[in-house]
């Protein structure tokens, strides 16, 4: 990508949103299709569990609810198909299959290139966070292993802190909240008070996520490492769109001197 187009950009959201300039403190990051090259297995495990539940749900389709939580996604497709949603019951049933099925299939990779934007990351001051929609507990576990001494646990959000998930604004809100916190009782130099959504940046890869970066206030990158059209990405509000995590690796250190 053209530093150009970078640059213009970084202009267009602080034009939008108020701002004279960045000043970047921490990166938001998703899990699921940022991280980890594991869409692909929750598309395949939605599909045949909702098939096992008289529903359906096509691969292509779990894609673009991705960010939501297991109960959302469970509700859309029991509205839409029986007329109802389903029962807490129903949804703790659907889910544990869900899990159990994904939990079967291989072992989900790293997103080539994950590894060493986030060593970039580090090394150029900035705090590493993980906001996800996922109540995986085998990808979660699997982050330290994968991406050893780079996220701390205080400082991430996954599907059991949110009461309603993405698209809704409330996960990097409350990934705003926690570093906040976390910056306080360091007893940086970061004053809880200037904290403001110009100190953060999103990285996502599904629409839903996009939409609640945005909604957040946070300028949003995506990263299109999934089947789904640039456009989707793009009709949500996203900043600046990668192809790849590489992509975003290679041009991280012009981003880096608008944002910092």
């Amino acid at each position: 990508m053209e530093a150009e187009t970078i640059k213009k950009a970084v202009k267009r959201y602080l034009k939008q949103t108020g701002q004279d300039n960045m000043s970047l403190k921490a990166a938001m990051f998703d899990m699921d299709g940022v991280l980890f090259d594991s869409m692909k297995y929750h598309a395949y495990s939605w599909h045949q569990t909702m098939k096992h539940f008289g529903m359906d749900l096509p691969e292509w389709e779990a894609y673009m609810h991705e960010g939501r939580t297991g109960a959302g996604t469970i509700n859309i497709v029991s509205m839409r198909q029986r007329g109802h949603e389903a029962t807490k019951e129903e949804i703790d049933e659907i889910y544990k299959y869900k899990s159990n099925l994904f939990n079967t299939c291989a072992e989900a990779e790293q997103m080539p290139g994950a590894l060493e934007l986030l060593t970039k990351v580090k090394e150029s001051g900035v705090t590493p966070m993980v906001v996800t929609g996922s109540g995986q507990k085998s990808l979660l576990t699997r982050l330290n292993k994968n991406y050893p001494d780079t996220f701390r646990e205080d400082l991430m959000v996954t599907a059991f802190d949110v009461k309603y998930g993405k698209p809704n604004p409330e996960p990097y809100l409350m990934g705003m909240e926690k570093y906040k916190h976390h910056a306080k009782e360091a007893n940086t130099a970061v004053q809880d008070t200037a904290l403001s959504p110009k100190n953060f940046i999103v990285v996502e890869n599904a629409p839903l996520g996009v939409q609640a970066g945005v909604a957040a206030g946070v300028f949003t990158i995506a990263v299109n490492t999934g089947p789904i059209p640039d456009e989707a990405l793009l009709d949500q509000g996203a900043n600046l769109l990668f192809p790849s995590m590489k992509d975003l690796c290679d041009n991280w250190e012009t981003l880096l001197s608008l944002l910092k």
